[in-house]
């Protein structure tokens, strides 16, 4: 029994360091363009990653049952402690580590290094089936930024198109005129049918859209704050689609434990993921925020959709993909396309991605041989 309970906690342990590094990416187009405060963003990231995790026990039962380790090693290890402590254990440690320096690692990619350096631990390079390790895993790893690169890059340069018409630095309104009441009689009785309202789009002053019928009355309003309620509604997506793909992958670590139901599991990875964001979240947020590309509403807006496509899709389909590959895509394909990318954060970032499996791979492959001998 104490075992289990060592193997929830390290559980925990993990998923708060996946909140600490992974929660904030999300929302980090809106801290980063001015758009809101930190306390805001971080606050719209906990609870729209709270309601994908909760989603998650409904629609993302095949990464559930993929990340329990079967395929990538052999059924029997899978299905042991040492191999399941030692995951979680790596795969912690290695996200935490990377988010004390700043850099947005995958938790996918820790745990993925820290299923291999267990199964190496256990039966040498034979333990590993490589062929799963790289049809199943790698694969869709290494494709979801140069996606992610190529749906932001595509979204800007469509976004553009759509706003070159705005030749002007004045807010582009949506007026609606409402025309003036018409007395009409019907069967003796007078009654006031009340005008059809028409939709005036202009480059202008708030509420200066143009002339106005006599006696009609008018209303408007700015589309740059229309833009700002899409885009926390598209930070809230991408939040919702991390927690959607994360949380299940750290769950299946506790299938093991039957002594409590999938849900249970969900719920306590759901609450240690929220609570990482909210308390250790900071120095990745920053780096997400402020220095892979230079942002505006638009930009991050743009980056957020492509974000959020790729990782829902990925999710239903069942495909591990990472949220930081595909967030930190996103942001540098709109980079590109601006000219304002960071390339030596960029390259920085890509290293740490280089070391992140090896790294929960040693780790992992430590923890195996320390705990093997006590459980047998």
């Amino acid at each position: 029994m104490l075992w289990m309970i060592l193997l929830s906690a390290m559980t925990a342990f993990l998923a708060f360091s996946n909140g600490a590094n992974d929660n904030f990416k999300g929302v980090a187009t809106l801290f980063g363009s001015g758009t809101t405060s930190y306390r805001t963003a971080i606050a719209w990231a906990t609870a729209t990653t709270v309601a994908g995790s909760v989603a998650s026990a409904f629609f993302a039962e095949t990464l559930l049952r993929k990340f329990t380790g079967k395929g990538l090693v052999s059924d029997d290890l899978a299905s042991t402690l040492p191999f399941l402590l030692a995951v979680a254990t790596g795969g912690g440690l290695t996200v935490i580590l990377a988010t004390r320096l700043g850099f947005p690692i995958s938790t996918t990619h820790g745990l993925i290094g820290a299923m291999v350096g267990a199964g190496w631990a256990s039966a040498g390079v034979s333990g590993v089936k490589l062929s799963g390790l790289g049809a199943s895993f790698l694969f869709p790893l290494l494709l979801s930024p140069v996606l992610a690169i190529a749906l932001g890059t595509l979204f800007y340069g469509l976004f553009r198109v759509v706003r070159r018409w705005s030749t002007t630095n004045k807010p582009i309104c949506v007026c609606v005129e409402v025309a003036s009441g018409v007395e009409v009689t019907v069967d003796g009785v007078a009654q006031v049918q009340v005008g059809t309202p028409t939709f005036t789009f202009a480059r202008s002053e708030l509420g200066q859209c143009g002339p106005v019928a006599s006696g009609a009355g008018a209303v408007g309003a700015d589309t740059s704050k229309l833009l700002d309620g899409v885009h926390f509604l598209s930070a809230g997506a991408v939040s919702f689609a991390r927690g959607l793909n994360d949380t299940p992958k750290m769950a299946a670590l506790l299938l093991f434990t039957k002594a409590a139901l999938p849900t249970w599991n969900i719920a306590l990875v759901a609450a240690a993921i929220a609570l990482g964001g909210l308390l250790a979240a900071r120095r990745v947020g920053e780096t997400m925020s402020q220095k892979i590309t230079v942002l505006d509403p638009e930009h991050g807006l743009v980056a957020n959709l492509g974000t959020a496509a790729l990782v829902l899709s990925a999710s239903l389909f069942g495909l591990p993909v990472s949220t930081t590959h595909v967030a930190v895509g996103s942001l540098f394909g709109v980079g590109l396309t601006t000219g304002r990318a960071n390339l030596t954060t960029v390259a920085s970032i890509s290293l740490s991605w280089l070391v992140t499996l090896p790294c929960a791979a040693a780790i992992s492959a430590l923890v195996y041989v320390a705990f093997r001998p006590m459980l047998g």
